[in-house]
């Protein structure tokens, strides 16, 4: 896997070595990297306690998590290609004087995609074509610990000033986080990433998706069957490329064995530095 993801980061390098055309871009987007202090709501975490998603078993508390989401852009003519890792982590510890301690993760991702679009479609300032992602989940830690390869293609708008992209894509999910379970599944996602600036130095963001399971290689109680998580945020620079501001953040899913919806909703303030570094210009 380390040498698959390295392979990916540095061969837009080595084609680069070469005359770049005028219509190539190579940036690497430092989405957002920093601290976000949150105040979560979670419901019916008894009913998700050997789930693989930490925020479908935490408990409602005050935490504060880091976010590291940082992306290896690549665009040459009708070609786009992203390589992004997203990581956020958050975890609670309360040691009581007269009893033992309890550590309660509010937060575990690790996220690698890989996206390979084409725009078949150029409307001036929108693109329009197939999509294909390769993505690799999983935790930092966690009881069990979330291991998923997930591949899937369909179709995305992408590369507006505003949409950067809206997609809709059949999944495969090859998920062998229980090492005595390995499953195989399919399912429907639509995802989206949208920036707007209001106005000078205030922007206006989100991002999510909502995943649709369709069918399952055999039967685990844990597996989700629906998946719906989405951030919004509103960003304003307080200092160069150093921004804070309010977000709020939702995850919704429904596991097979469940009765009721677990969720998790999460409203704070975060602070983050973001930046673009073209290596073009």
């Amino acid at each position: 896997m380390k040498k698959i993801i390295a392979l990916l980061l540095l061969l837009p390098i080595s084609v680069l070595a070469e005359d770049s055309p005028k219509d190539t871009k190579f940036d690497l987007n430092v989405r957002r990297i920093g601290l976000d202090w949150a105040k979560t709501s979670v419901s019916h975490p008894e009913e998700y306690q050997n789930s693989s998603v930490a925020a479908l078993k935490a408990n409602s508390q005050d935490f504060i998590k880091g976010t590291f989401d940082v992306a290896l852009e690549y665009g040459i003519d009708k070609f786009k290609w992203d390589n992004s890792l997203f990581m956020e982590y958050g975890k609670t510890t309360i040691k009581p004087y007269n009893a033992e301690k309890t550590v309660d993760e509010n937060a575990d991702k690790v996220l690698f995609s890989s996206d390979l679009a084409y725009a078949c479609w150029d409307f001036d300032d929108i693109k329009f074509g197939p999509i294909f992602k390769a993505q690799y989940e999983t935790e930092f830690q966690g009881e069990p610990r979330r291991n998923i390869l997930r591949p899937n293609f369909g179709l995305s708008l992408f590369d507006n000033e505003i949409i950067k992209s809206l997609y809709i894509v059949g999944v495969y999910e090859h998920d062998f986080t229980y090492d005595d379970s390995k499953l195989e599944k399919l399912a429907a996602e639509f995802g989206w990433r949208i920036e707007y600036e209001l106005r000078p130095g205030v922007k206006f963001s989100t991002d999510g998706y909502y995943r649709e399971y369709l069918s399952y290689s055999n039967y685990l109680a844990e597996d989700l069957e629906r998946d719906f998580n989405a951030v919004a945020r509103l960003d304003t620079n307080i200092w160069g490329d150093l921004v804070m501001g309010p977000y709020i953040k939702y995850r919704a899913a429904k596991a097979r064995g469940a009765e009721h919806f677990g969720s998790n909703t999460s409203i704070g303030i975060s602070f983050s530095y973001i930046h673009n570094f073209s290596f073009l210009e």
